[in-house]
């Protein structure tokens, strides 16, 4: 698996990814739902920023949801209450060492996950073990190959290539989006159907401008600042003028896009 998390577990992280979820909710689960009595087991779950949506969507599905981050259980743990959802469960587990006694599932469910492993086949196939004949695996990631912005910045695709380079380094991979549907028939999976799930954004939009350009996209870059410096992937003029060139996407005649890949395939 990854070394590590790229992106860490500090306060920032957490309100960066529930920025995300809030913003994208409509567009990653427009067409995500669980019938009643469907178990669901979510990997990845985080502090919960998909699970709450989850969660409501079929509130008569139930949901194990893992992570392998203690602090990051309770974090989704209160988040749920908070809500006052009853359909969730939380586990502190690794889904590498995942030898949890348990019925197989009915679905699940990897959002922002496979992107951090180092073994996404492997990671894969002991998750098909996991889920009932007939039963479904969603896999939401996203692609940074498919940033492209007005106005053009050369800085602006350094800094980029700065956070895809350090996720390479620990074992992942930034722009694994675009391998979704091999990655799931490779392990076997059937029936296999990705979406593409375009973010486009302009001054038209400023929910978007602001809940994905400025405070999901651009927090995400600007957070590997110190660590691109140190690893001599680039200097800090550099490094700040290619935020700076991000930050200039989000004014009245720029234009940001990002496409992330939903991806469903069926155990036969």
């Amino acid at each position: 698996m990854a070394k590590a998390y790229i992106h860490g577990y500090d306060p920032s992280e957490k309100r960066r990814l529930q920025d995300q979820a809030n913003t994208l909710v409509d567009l990653f689960h427009s067409d995500t739902f669980y019938s009643a009595g469907s178990r669901i087991l979510e990997v990845g779950c985080g502090v919960g920023s998909q699970t709450i949506t989850l969660a409501r969507k079929s509130p008569n599905a139930s949901f194990l949801s893992i992570d392998i981050s203690e602090e990051s259980i309770s974090e989704a743990r209160e988040a749920i209450e908070k809500c006052g959802l009853k359909n969730v469960q939380f586990l502190c587990a690794d889904i590498f060492n995942f030898d949890i006694e348990t019925e197989p599932f009915d679905h699940v469910f990897v959002c922002h996950v496979l992107e951090h492993l180092s073994q996404p086949e492997k990671a894969l196939s002991i998750l098909q073990n996991l889920i009932k004949e007939g039963g479904t695996i969603t896999v939401i990631e996203g692609d940074h190959g498919s940033t492209y912005f007005y106005p053009d910045s050369e800085a602006a695709q350094k800094v980029i290539q700065c956070q895809v380079e350090l996720q390479n380094r620990t074992g992942g991979n930034a722009n694994i989006g675009r391998e979704l549907y091999p990655l799931l028939n490779s392990v076997g999976f059937k029936n296999v159907m990705v979406s593409p799930r375009l973010v486009y954004v302009d001054s038209s939009k400023p929910g978007l401008v602001d809940g994905f350009t400025k405070n999901t996209f651009t927090a995400m870059i600007e957070g590997v600042r110190e660590s691109s410096i140190a690893a001599g992937l680039i200097n800090g003029t550099t490094f700040d003028d290619g935020i700076k060139a991000l930050y200039r996407t989000t004014e009245q005649d720029g234009v940001f896009s990002y496409t992330f890949f939903k991806a469903i395939g069926t155990k036969r």
